[in-house]
């Protein structure tokens, strides 16, 4: 700098011009400017670029901690495989997994330097513009491995050069955030292969049946080529197609030096070995029981991604449930059969769908997925009718033909031949008997079966109907019906509450209420006209008396009654006499689920389809018993060399131990003499009562066993008559004994477990005095004396002299197959009297 001074002592200072001068004769070179032009624009295009395509990319963090979107696998009660509930099939396998030369084949196929760049292939992109340019047809790509993870992962199907230019900055960042091994990862656990196969897993075991380890050379290379277009090289539809590119990347790989030529020969000399396309195969169908699964699931979980991280069709659960697939086959099995019994002979109940016969019929047919319920009905399509013969054809696109006199049966209501009115598109049931395919009738009527282990709850086996792909509507759980006189038990639970005894009098006589100023005086009386006159409360109950239950509702006080009955999960009712008869509405299930409780003595339990569920990772997250809450500890670091602990018992006392006994030790009765004798031939100790509600519209049976306890209902899903006959002796309680048969073949024999404090007295069955120096017949199933269940310091003080029971008569035994009419029923009460309401 240079100082200089005035005479007013003023100093200026002055900028050398050095530095200015530099940088002028700098910028006066041209070779500079350009240079300064150039960076410029560079940073322009750069901020541009930035803003226009890199600006909200995804981040690449997110891939370090991908996890794809997996089914939910469910297992039955043994830890066999069942369902699976899926959207996309996969199976996420790690990169060690895959063999090295399927790795190989999908770079040749797709990017065979893969390992070589860094995210982009520059070289292949020119080659791919050199090859468009050069040569018509399909124009060839060159987007790298990487850039289709960045693409399906991270970007989307787009098809714009934004994209594109988007994709290359992502692959870039890709390879800087993730090795090569864990890139490859991705891409062979997420691509889309067809047959709804997503990664190489799941299209190894959808297009041949084996896993990636299994696959052979030529099974390898028909898979690398499905990425771009599965549908293209469709093994069924387009052979020479995925043939002839099939050998293309044999023929890559050998070019690559990843096998040798005589490798390529022996491997395009193959044929491609596909299996044909095929559902899930799972032995056990329980679709009720596996839809209430999938409803808890969604529920607890979401249904989707969206949902969370352990969503029903991404989240990769492992769910153990309660399914006993024996109990359910054999459910099914009986409650098929019943159905048929029930239905047979009244005809032909017309087409299950309507399906156009234009076009691909048989993959509309396919798509409907219906059931015929039995395995060896089948499910066909009417596609002409011509000479008295029907051609049928099937899902699989095979054709037969069906004679007019394999459908002769009447149509149902309207008279006719079934032959006569069947019409192209008509989807029918058929079943094959010898080289002629007959028509079959799925029944009209229906119901439901469920099966329900006493000791915890848990749900073995649930028929909701005939058959879920073609009665959706789950019988077990949301039919709302009448249980007829199935909740006398609950009835007799809350006298045996308020003071009576199961020797307890109750007159079978003339009964009358006065039920409202609008109403007036209502007497109600049996069906039969008659009346026994005073008979004891377990004879009440086997011979399942109206008007002695309506006696003894109105003695214990109705506001008892349905308190008793809400507390046993059945049903919330305002307290009329009617509602001791039945007329109260619930389900299947809640039936089957207060009788179970009635067996663990009064303890509440609540019914469970599923027992745990774990997450992708194997953590349990869910269990039904909250064994680890209750027991506050399921990780002790050491073993402290004592037993293992049991878990608490879960649930409250809904009712007095003894008095749940006593209802048990009744229902008993009900079995060895009463209105569900039938099932005495079973020999063993079993409970249970039917139950026929008005019209009658609905019968049933519940009851079972220590271990096992089973409700069984029948009726129109729009309630109407089942005929006059119609009782749940003679059909709910066969359908019971048809499954307990097989059941029960193998379970051992155990008696009810008795309340603390119960006490066992001997008493004359008819009079319900107590009897001293004559014991109970082992071999008599209606001994004149027996053991009678009693709460302490309750049982009865008169006496009964043996001379006495002598000289009574013997009561005649009817053979235990025989349907027996055993007093009136709900439904004749109620119809006579026209409801209690």
């Amino acid at each position: 700098m240079e100082q200089s001074e005035t005479a007013g002592s003023r100093f200026t200072l002055k900028r050398s011009g050095k530095f200015r001068e530099t940088v002028r004769d700098l910028w006066s070179r041209r070779v500079v400017r350009l240079a300064a032009y150039a960076l410029g624009l560079l940073v322009l295009l750069y901020a541009v670029v930035w803003l226009v395509f890199a600006r909200d990319l995804p981040s690449v963090d997110k891939l370090r901690t991908y996890e794809p979107p997996l089914p939910t696998n469910v297992r039955a009660i043994d830890g066999t495989p069942v369902h699976s509930y899926a959207r996309e099939r996969r199976v996420q396998l790690a990169y060690a997994e895959f063999p090295p030369l399927l790795v190989r084949a999908y770079m040749s196929a797709e990017d065979k330097n893969f390992f070589r760049h860094h995210g982009v292939d520059y070289f292949g992109i020119f080659r791919a513009v050199i090859t468009n340019l050069t040569h018509s047809g399909r124009p060839i790509g060159a987007s790298t491995i990487t850039q289709q993870v960045a693409k399906n992962l991270l970007l989307g199907n787009e098809l714009s050069y934004k994209r594109k230019v988007r994709e290359a900055i992502l692959a870039n960042r890709i390879e800087s955030a993730l090795t090569k091994e864990q890139i490859m990862e991705l891409y062979l656990n997420q691509i889309f292969l067809g047959r709804n196969a997503y990664g190489v897993q799941a299209a190894s075991r959808a297009y041949f049946d084996k896993d990636v380890e299994q696959l052979t050379l030529p099974e390898m290379a028909y898979l690398a080529i499905l990425p771009k277009a599965p549908s293209n090289y469709d093994p069924e539809r387009h052979t020479d197609r995925a043939m002839e590119r099939r050998n293309w990347v044999l023929g890559e790989m050998e070019q690559n030096g990843f096998i040798s030529a005589e490798q390529r020969d022996q491997a395009r000399a193959t044929p491609l070995g596909t299996v044909p396309r095929q559902g899930t195969r799972f032995e056990a169908n329980a679709g009720y029981f596996l839809e209430e699964v999938r409803r808890e699931l969604i529920q607890r979980y979401g249904e989707n991604a969206e949902g969370g991280p352990n969503s029903l069709y991404a989240g990769g659960l492992w769910v153990r449930t309660s399914l006993n697939p024996r109990f359910q086959e054999l459910a099914e099995t009986a409650l098929r059969d019943g159905l048929a019994r029930y239905d047979r002979g009244k005809g032909w109940h017309g087409p299950i769908k309507k399906l156009s016969t234009d076009g691909n019929w048989a993959q509309r047919l396919a798509a409907a997925n219906l059931g015929a319920g039995y395995p060896d009905w089948r499910v066909a399509i009417v596609l002409q009718k011509a000479g008295g013969e029907a051609t049928i054809g099937f899902p699989s696109g095979q054709t037969a033909s069906m004679p007019a006199g394999a459908a002769s049966m009447p149509v149902a209501g309207q008279g006719g031949t079934a032959f006569d009115a069947l019409q192209p598109g008509d989807v029918i049931v058929v079943k094959q008997e010898g080289s002629t395919w007959t028509l079959r009738t799925i029944p009209a009527v229906s119901g439901a079966m469920v099966v329900e282990d006493p000791n915890n709850g848990r749900i073995m086996a649930m028929q909701g109907g005939w058959d879920s792909r073609v009665h959706t509507f789950n019988n077990a759980t949301q039919a709302l019906r009448q249980p007829g006189s199935t909740i006398k038990p609950f009835v007799y639970a809350s006298a045996l509450d308020n003071g009576m005894t199961p020797a307890t009098i109750l007159v079978d006589g003339p009964f009358c209420v006065y039920q409202s100023a609008l109403l007036g005086q209502k007497c109600f009386r049996n069906f039969s006209g008659g009346y026994a006159g005073p008979q004891t409360m377990r004879w009440g109950i086997e011979q399942s008396r109206n008007l002695m239950t309506v006696r003894a509702a109105s003695q214990t006080g109705m506001d008892n009654v349905v308190k008793t009955i809400a507390r046993m999960g059945i049903g919330n009712y305002t307290p009329y006499l009617s509602i001791a008869l039945g007329a109260g509405e619930t389900t299947p299930l809640k039936m089957t689920n207060a009788f179970s409780q009635l067996v663990s003595l009064g303890r509440e339990l609540k019914p469970t389809l599923i027992d745990y569920v774990q997450d992708r990772h194997g953590k349990v997250i869910y269990r039904a018993d909250g064994r680890c809450a209750l027991m506050r500890n399921c990780n002790a670091r050491d073993w402290d060399g004592k037993a293992m602990p049991r878990p608490p018992l879960r649930g409250r006392q809904l009712m007095d131990p003894m008095t749940a006994y006593q209802v048990v030790h009744i229902l008993e009765g009900v079995v060895q003499r009463g209105t569900a004798q039938t099932l005495r031939e079973l020999n063993r100790p079993m409970m249970g009562k039917t139950g026929t509600t008005s019209g009658p519209t609905n019968v049933w049976f519940v009851g079972g066993t220590p271990d096992l306890i089973s409700g069984t209902y029948i009726g129109y899903d729009q309630p109407r008559s089942l005929g006059g006959y119609a009782q749940g002796g003679t059909l709910a309680a066969p359908i019971f004994k048809q499954f307990a048969k097989e059941a029960l073949k193998d379970m051992p024999i155990v008696p009810f477990r008795a309340a603390p404090g119960i006490r066992m007295v001997r008493i004359d069955r008819r009079s319900g005095k107590k009897v001293f120096g004559t014991f109970p017949s082992l071999d008599d199933p209606k001994p004149a004396v027996i053991w009678e269940a009693f709460k302490p310091e309750s049982e009865p003080r008169r006496t009964i002299r043996r001379e006495e029971i002598a000289a009574r008569p013997k009561e005649k035994l009817l053979p235990p197959d025989v349907g027996v009419r055993q007093g009136p029923r709900d439904a004749e009460f109620l119809e006579r009297e026209g409801g209690i309401y």
